[in-house]
């Protein structure tokens, strides 16, 4: 029998599931993606059984490519935080899903901001501000407007706790899932207990906490039999499973995903909060490890929108080809990627995007370009914010839909002025989950050694003839996205 290790990913939009063998070689893989729910504005929910339908739809396309004879000997789920589902005692989903992308709770978060202080929310969960989006501001927003789920709710689980409990029958959840929820404290690694009274509501509401890469249950092989005895662990946030699954998360070696919304990911040696709030921290994929991750709420969704209402139907190798064809700067072409607000490194929920410079002789291929260039003098703008950390970059590696883009990468590469390396394992983020499921299997000692193990790069793009033109072009973006901001900011 091929032994093999699942690596499962739950993203906004789709789920991903690959199967590794003790080498690191990708066995089979399989997805399926899903169309969240918005009936109001604010509002975003989903189905929770799609997401078990979804699992099982990406897991069978994995095994069904890595065909028979296999025996599935670990299993570990990453994915999107802040999304969570309310159940009864035998697991059964009380109400839909509220996706970390709904923001109805606006009242709740500066409820909760006035009552603990930013200060000292930032020190207990690393988080720069109170967001809508956290999963406290709408337990707070259930309590005032359905009290009656919360009653007869048992526990309240992560996504990724919601699948873990199909598999093994057992509550259980990462605490690196766990630091935007606002109810987990980061500096003791256990719930922030004035929170949930606050809250109105108990520990025993919440599943047990466990550390990455730790053997926390057997899956039974009730919800798919080829999981049966399969050890089962926890795994932190997508990124920093990514990052892990791409070889990041040592000195010098940044990762960035390009997706939807873009994430950096930089090792943090110790927990220290950024005191002028511009960067979250969150836990590294080893315990009690630790790392800093900007983020924006749009990256990719700024291109696909743009594409969408200008080349409706088109492929994202036709976006290359007309944004190539247009020179560095796209003929003073330039946008503001704040699509949905700015987060880091400034923080600007009201922010909105913007275009500027538009003239008749601009083409779809110059939206193409300035959209790719926005996200880029954006990492840019972040990775100058780690300094303060002492951060040094000497690589960046890609990964995300963006790191399919030759172009894409060539532009990133110039801005940033380093080198951007693509690593040859593609699904870097199952693999990374997958990782931590070998390291709870006993397969090796830790995730640092099977990282060295199973981790391959691939090609590496190089600062072009470009770079010195994107060093004026950036110090442009930021002159005018510093003012849009300070505008937007004045209006609230």
């Amino acid at each position: 029998m091929k032994e093999l290790f699942c690596g499962i990913d739950i993203g906004t939009t789709a789920v991903k599931a690959a199967l590794f063998d003790r080498d690191g070689n990708c066995a089979g893989h399989g997805g399926c993606e899903y169309t969240l729910e918005t009936p109001h504005p604010g509002v975003v929910e989903l189905d929770p059984q799609i997401y078990l339908d979804s699992v099982r739809r990406a897991c069978l396309e994995a095994f069904a490519a890595a065909g028979a004879g296999v025996k599935i000997c670990s299993v570990a789920i990453t994915g999107q935080v802040e999304t969570f589902i309310c159940v009864d005692a035998s697991g059964r989903p009380l109400r839909k899903t509220i996706v970390w992308l709904d923001s109805r709770a606006v009242d709740e978060a500066k409820e909760l901001e006035e009552h603990f202080t930013l200060e000292r929310l930032c020190q207990i969960s690393g988080q720069t501000a109170m967001l809508p989006c956290w999963t406290a501001s709408k337990l707070l927003y259930l309590q005032k407007h359905e009290p009656e789920v919360l009653r007869r709710t048992a526990k309240i689980l992560m996504v990724e706790d919601f699948v873990l409990h199909a598999l093994t029958g057992k509550f259980i959840t990462g605490r690196g899932l766990l630091p935007s929820s606002l109810y987990y404290d980061m500096n003791t690694g256990n719930y922030f207990q004035e929170m949930l009274d606050y809250l109105s509501l108990d520990r025993s509401s919440f599943p047990e906490l466990h550390d990455s890469g730790e053997m926390v249950a057997v899956c039974h092989g009730k919800f798919l039999p080829e999981f049966a005895g399969a050890v089962a662990s926890v795994a932190p946030l997508d990124h920093v499973c990514g990052s892990l699954g791409a070889g990041g998360g040592v000195d010098g070696i940044i990762t960035e995903t390009t997706g939807t919304t873009l994430a950096l990911c930089c090792p943090l040696p110790e927990y220290m909060v950024d005191e002028s709030r511009r960067i979250g921290v969150y836990h590294g994929f080893l315990p009690q490890s630790f790392t800093l991750l900007p983020w924006a709420p749009a990256a990719g969704m700024v291109l696909k929108y743009l594409r969408n209402l200008m080349l409706p139907g088109t492929g994202y190798d036709q976006v290359d080809t007309a944004a190539a064809a247009v020179p560095p700067g796209a003929e003073d072409l330039m946008i503001l990627p704040h699509w949905a607000g700015a987060v880091s490194p400034d923080v600007c929920d009201h922010a909105r995007g913007a275009i500027l410079g538009v003239t008749q002789a601009h083409t779809a291929g110059h939206y193409f370009r300035a959209a790719m260039e926005a996200v880029a003098f954006l990492m840019r703008d972040n990775l100058e914010a780690l300094s303060s950390f002492n951060v040094n970059c000497r690589e960046l590696r890609a990964l995300g839909g963006g790191a399919a883009s030759d172009l894409w990468l060539q532009i990133k590469a110039d801005v940033l002025n380093c080198p951007v390396t693509v690593p040859q394992q593609r699904e870097c983020t199952a693999c990374g989950s997958a990782m931590l499921g070998a390291v709870a299997a006993g397969l090796y000692p830790d995730a640092l050694a099977i990282q060295q193990a199973w981790f391959r790069p691939g090609k590496t793009v190089e600062p072009g003839k470009n770079a010195a033109l994107y060093q004026e072009l950036f110090c442009r973006y930021r002159e005018i996205n510093q003012t849009i901001l300070k505008w937007y900011s004045s209006k609230n």
